[in-house]
């Protein structure tokens, strides 16, 4: 379809519109233009002569509308077109450069999601001899050129490396290179789009392999066309409208006055949205006044009515999922994406805002709507004369990725003008506030806003001529100036009006009017140059953001198909700038903030620094600016030195908390109150439109890292059989001393393989912090343990006056009694620890009591009963106030063997009575026979026993 869509491209565009001349180069988004590359120049026109071009370039046939350009010495090239009759082609200032890097990496992605994972393909191609597959992005296996390039830098030792940038994590091929092409395995993921292909500093020929940056994340399905099913679009004459996913800018929906088209991949293919004959009325059809794309589908506004498009139905929404039946003004999306945030106080974030005049709701996954305001309702909040009128002019998403703009008319009178208010309204803490912000207009103006990629709260408003600013939190305002005409872009083209503002994340912003003309400006700049003409003014155009971060325009044909061309926005830029020989003030701005979201424990600190280097004499320097809760210390240190008529300055800049989180009146408001999430920019004092960095914008959150977790080492969960275990508490070992005895299905997923230890050795558990990236650290702070089930039958070989407390320490039975509307795993935390090593706190008692609080160095040990076995299910939590805004805790098994079982009360006591009557049978007997001795000696004459004796 590619192919198709290029000759339909060059035969409409030759065909229509006023003369105009553009380049391109094999390169994608023209990351290579240098000395080395062939530059296609394309003149669309009828009065064309030949080309003028410096001597350092030569021309493949001068005389040609279409030809190729080549320089053989790199710096800026002054080319245009030579027309007959009096009027002049504007020439550009192409800067060619030098570079060594020639070669590119090409890559293909096969989804597997049976194991939720992606097979990257990757190959190594040269743009100036790939094939026409591989140009337009089509093939699925390498070239021969390709296969033979990329053998030859694998035998000198290149092999590519696929890095993320959010989570920073690195896969490297699974093979050696195979047919000419290497593959990495990679798991999908959502939160880690963010991806680049790396290879060794590898030259073959005396050219590199440029690093390629790309997105790719869970494959995203488009809606499939149905034969029977007929064209939804806008009313007959308008303006393009789309939408696109924050996050993957790549699935957008355009919607046109013919049709309605969706993408995955940058509209290098597409699907036509259509909708069931019977859902609407060819009037409603027609009349799509604004579209969303979300993850539940694509959604349209029409005559006050949403509807929803979905894989498998057409849905109009109303009272059913909490929405007006009409009277629906606007929808809007989010524009930026922040892949981790931290919501205090919610559980969730919207996706889409809806409004009426009077009303703003939020729209989540599954079709849930929530109202959250009423102009009444906002009227009482700002404190807004009963008597004013107050509407909902317009909603949009700001940069914060948890807030919410809302414009509003506000007016007494309400015959020739009002005035506009902005409130920001922030959906995770329900918080309204009121900007410093107000405009004049006349009482039927409308008034679009578009919110920057900046930490505070900046946008741009415009209306059918002008650029309103209101920069550095909403503090300086005004018009958008140009060098003519003061600020009207109508006037400078052709009395066309604004159509769409596009803003990427690098600071750059196009306003482009629906007669295709368009100014460039940056964000923080109050003026803004026209650029140079790139298409005609009777085609329909959009500008948006590829998977690789370049812009590229999407042109709809009147024969109902749409096409993609990338556009070089940096390339169009640079050659107006040079020739107004604007310059950037500063040389190089670098920083080492690689991440856009940073998350604080307590006790923990974040360390950034920014450099700025300017010719002498300036005077820049950095400003950093945050914008959110006071809930963070900044400390910032500067160095300074001074070169071969250069300057650097170097700012370093550390964030901090300094509270104290132990024995205070309220641990948990405290906690609420201390944490919160916050914006922080740095960048530099002055900034042009020349300048090819934008501001550093990242996240500092400060409260709990969801992926943080506590495990206990030594225990494994899979190196043991599970099978179903009953076993029974005896009811003298529990804790409350219940009437009967206490039977316990062992649990294995949630407890996991218990550990065997002999009665006679002592257990101390060492506890180890982990998040999502593995190990971290072992946790040193105190802890405490106990049974789950309620056993009280082990205690600890430490006292509390050898473990150096001066007043009785805390224990389980005591927090228990002291907190007996709580359970048991309530009942003691870091909410209410106290220490008990000084005599301020606490009270004298018993010190020869069990120390019960454990950490990793004061040598305190589980001791386990010696008459009786038994599995122990325990459960550990940190209870330092003072270490984690996390609730840490963790679970784990211990079995006890080796013990004698100690016989019954019935058999000892049997045992003893037959010793007793043994002991006093022995006795009678004895008795009797001594007493048989005794009446022999007693009784009997002594002259019988002589006899008897002389007898014997």
């Amino acid at each position: 379809m590619a192919a198709r869509g290029v000759a339909v491209l060059l035969s409409w565009l030759s065909c229509c519109g006023s003369a105009l001349w553009r380049y391109s180069t094999s390169s994608p988004n023209y990351r290579i233009f240098s000395t080395r590359s062939t530059i296609k120049l394309e003149y669309e026109g009828t009065l064309f002569s030949e080309w003028h071009v410096p001597e350092t370039c030569s021309v493949k046939d001068k005389s040609s509308p279409s030809t190729e350009l080549r320089c053989s010495s790199p710096g800026i090239q002054i080319i245009r077109p030579i027309v007959t009759g009096p009027d002049l082609e504007e020439e550009r200032y192409l800067f060619v450069g030098s570079s060594n890097t020639c070669f590119l990496w090409y890559y293909r992605v096969k989804n597997f999601p049976q194991n939720l994972t992606q097979i990257v393909v990757i190959w190594v191609y040269d743009p100036e001899n790939a094939d026409l597959s591989e140009l337009l992005w089509e093939a699925d296996f390498p070239s021969l050129n390709s296969i033979m390039l990329s053998k030859q830098l694998a035998t000198l030792g290149q092999e590519p490396v696929l890095y993320t940038f959010l989570k920073r994590k690195v896969y490297f091929p699974q093979k050696k290179l195979e047919n000419g092409a290497w593959s990495i395995s990679i798991p999908m993921a959502v939160d880690d789009a963010l991806k680049e292909i790396k290879g060794n500093q590898v030259a073959f020929q005396d050219c590199f392999v440029a690093n390629s940056f790309f997105m790719l994340t869970f494959p995203l399905l488009t809606i499939p066309e149905h034969p029977s099913f007929l064209p939804i679009s806008s009313p007959r004459g308008s303006q393009l409208m789309s939408s696109w996913q924050a996050c993957v800018p790549s699935f957008a929906v355009v919607v046109s006055d013919m049709e309605t088209f969706q993408t995955n991949d940058s509209f290098r293919t597409w699907t036509r949205i259509r909708v069931p004959p019977n859902a609407l009325t060819d009037d409603e059809r027609h009349s799509v006044s604004a579209v969303i794309l979300s993850r539940d589908g694509i959604f349209f506004l029409i005559n006050g009515v949403l509807y929803v498009k979905s894989f498998t139905a057409f849905t109009r929404l109303g009272s059913k999922e909490n929405l007006p039946e009409g009277g629906i003004v606007g929808i809007t999306s989010r524009k930026w994406c922040w892949v981790k945030y931290l919501l205090k106080a919610s559980e969730r974030r919207s996706s889409m805002a809806v409004w009426t005049r009077n009303e703003v709701y939020l729209g989540y996954t599954s079709l849930t709507f929530v109202k959250i305001i009423t102009t009444k309702k906002l009227g009482e909040i700002l404190a807004i004369s009963p008597g004013a009128t107050l509407t909902i002019h317009n909603v949009e998403y700001t940069g914060h990725p948890l807030e919410l703009g809302l414009l509003l008319n506000y007016c007494i009178t309400c015959t020739v003008t009002k005035k506009i208010h902005l409130v920001l309204y922030n959906e995770d803490i329900k918080e309204w506030v009121l900007q410093d912000f107000e405009l004049n207009v006349m009482i039927d103006s409308s008034i679009i806003l578009r919110f920057l990629h900046s930490a505070m709260p900046e946008l741009i408003l415009w209306d059918k001529h002008r650029i309103y600013y209101s920069y550095y939190n909403i503090i300086n305002a005004g018009v958008l100036q140009t060098p003519t005409k003061f600020g009207n872009l109508s006037e400078l083209s052709h009395n066309s009006i604004i159509h769409d503002v596009f803003i990427d994340y690098y600071g750059n912003i196009v306003v482009k009017m629906e007669n295709n003309m368009m100014f460039f400006f940056k964000i923080n700049i109050r003026d803004a140059v026209k650029l140079h003409v790139w298409a005609n003014n009777t085609t329909k155009s959009l500008i948006f953001l590829n998977t690789s971060g370049g812009t590229y325009l999407v042109y709809v044909f009147k024969n109902g198909t749409i096409f993609p061309q990338e556009y070089p926005l940096n390339l169009e830029a640079q050659s107006i700038a040079l020739k107004t020989k604007e310059k950037c003030p500063f040389v190089a701005f670098h920083s080492n903030i690689l991440h856009i979201f940073y998350i604080l424990d307590k006790g923990q600190n974040l360390t950034v620094w920014a450099q700025i280097v300017y010719p002498e004499n300036i005077g820049l320097h950095i400003i950093v600016e945050s914008y959110g809760p006071k809930i963070l210390q900044k400390k910032e240190q500067v160095h300074y030195e001074t070169a071969l008529r250069y300057c650097t300055k170097t700012t370093t800049i550390t964030f901090f908390q300094n509270v104290n989180y132990e024995a205070v009146d309220d641990y948990f408001e405290l906690q609420y109150r201390k944490t919160g999430l916050l914006l922080v920019q740095v960048r530099p004092s002055e900034y042009a439109k020349t300048c090819p960095i934008s501001p550093k914008v990242f996240q500092i959150a400060v409260g709990c890292d969801p992926s943080k977790y506590i495990a206990v080492k030594g225990f494994n969960n899979k190196r043991c059989t599970q099978h179903d275990l009953y076993y029974t508490i005896e009811k003298s070992y529990l804790r409350d001393r219940p009437l009967k005895n206490l039977k316990v299905k062992y649990n294995w997923k949630k407890y996991g393989c218990p550990r065997r230890l002999d009665f006679r050795e002592k257990f101390h558990p060492l506890i180890q912090l982990y998040d999502e990236d593995g190990f971290i650290e072992d946790v040193e702070v105190n802890f405490i343990v106990w049974e789950i089930h309620g056993r009280d039958d082990y205690s600890f070989n430490t006292t509390m006056k050898k473990s150096g407390c001066l007043n009785e320490a805390q224990t389980w039975k005591s927090m228990t009694e002291l907190n007996k509307h709580l359970p048991l795993e309530k009942a003691w935390g870091p909410e209410n620890y106290k220490h008990c090593f000084s005599y301020a706190i606490g009270k004298p008692g018993d010190l020869e009591q069990p120390y019960e609080i454990m950490n990793k160095s004061n040598r305190n040990h589980l001791v386990w009963p010696m008459y009786h076995t038994g599995m122990y299910v325990f459960q550990v939590k940190i209870l330092d106030p003072n270490y984690s805004f996390c609730n840490l805790s963790a679970i784990f098994a211990i079995e006890i063997f080796g013990v004698i079982p100690s016989p019954s009360g019935y058999l000892v006591v049997s045992f003893l009575f037959f010793l007793l009557l043994l002991f006093f049978s022995i006795l009678v007997l004895s008795y009797f026979h001594y007493m048989r001795i005794y009446k022999q000696h007693v009784y009997e004459p002594d002259y019988k026993i002589e006899r008897k004796h002389k007898n014997s």
